[in-house]
């Protein structure tokens, strides 16, 4: 997902670049990809911008035209441009570069031996994504409001915990991305 205005960067984050890797929303291309072959990117606020930036190609393009709404907006859009025979989704947001690919492939593993359980990453007192959401829940899901994400679900739906590290580092702020920006270049 990345759909948001990026308010507290002052930018649109999405596009920032990460030496010789892209921008910040390819690289997100690039970890979902290990978890499906099918790949859909919601994008709201800035959308042609964020669009043709991005070299990597997702398999498909969701606007969310209310993603003023929030994070509940962009869920709902992601999930209802699914098949109908999708049996759950991923949901990665795109300014997590940090993502383990080794955590990942475990979240991975987890679904592909148990498709209708929840799986989240591991936070310590709470999970969050990246996650796997499986059909059942999607009605709770699309049932949010506002800027809820799907922690909610997630956390009252006792998810199978999947420790990924990377995780609790997100670019939010300019400080954020400097500090991601030499944690990357090291």
């Amino acid at each position: 997902m990345a759909a948001g205005r990026s308010a507290r960067m002052g930018r649109a984050k999405q596009v920032l670049n990460i030496p010789g890797q892209g921008t910040l929303l390819g690289r997100a291309i690039e970890q979902a990809r290990l978890l499906s072959g099918s790949v859909s990117v919601v994008v709201g606020a800035r959308y042609p911008l964020i669009r043709y930036r991005t070299v990597q190609s997702a398999s498909r393009w969701v606007y969310c035209a209310d993603w003023q709404e929030g994070m509940s907006a962009s869920l709902a859009a992601g999930i209802n441009s699914l098949s109908p025979r999708a049996q759950g989704v991923y949901v990665l947001v795109g300014d997590q570069p940090l993502l383990a690919e080794q955590g990942l492939l475990w979240l991975r593993q987890g679904v592909l031996q148990a498709p209708d359980k929840v799986w989240a990453a591991d936070y310590g007192p709470r999970v969050g994504v990246p996650a796997w959401i499986p059909r059942r829940l999607w009605p709770e899901v699309l049932g949010l409001k506002g800027d809820a994400g799907a922690g909610r679900v997630l956390n009252q739906r006792e998810a199978s915990r999947v420790r990924i590290a990377g995780v609790e580092l997100d670019v939010d702020t300019p400080a954020h991305w400097q500090q991601i920006k030499q944690t990357l270049a090291e």
